[in-house]
């Protein structure tokens, strides 16, 4: 997938203009609840172990404080909880918008 054309954090929601027209707006909560970091999604150790991983929770009133493009494929973002260590590719973050709230 392609990047945005434009990303930008509009108070408590991030909103994304993609190149087929296309604009989505996520609210800060629904992008920390998703986030695809191991601390949400867990890891597996060189013996197979999990370790992490408690799923998606919630968070409310948490919010998106700044956002970094990685090169062409992704975003990571700074929640006002501290957060910071989900990467979102670009195909993860529209697939996130097209799901219903």
């Amino acid at each position: 997938m392609r990047p945005p054309l434009d990303l930008q954090i509009i108070g408590d929601f991030v909103a994304i203009s993609w190149d087929d027209g296309a604009q989505d707006i996520i609210s800060g909560e629904k992008l920390r609840e998703r986030s695809p970091s191991a601390e949400n999604l867990g890891e597996v150790d060189i013996l197979g172990q999990r370790w992490g991983g408690d799923g998606p929770r919630q968070f409310p009133g948490v919010s998106v404080q700044s956002l970094t493009r990685i090169g062409n494929y992704a975003v990571t973002f700074v929640f006002s909880d501290g957060h910071r260590t989900g990467i979102y590719s670009w195909d993860y973050l529209h697939n996130l918008a097209r799901e219903a709230e």
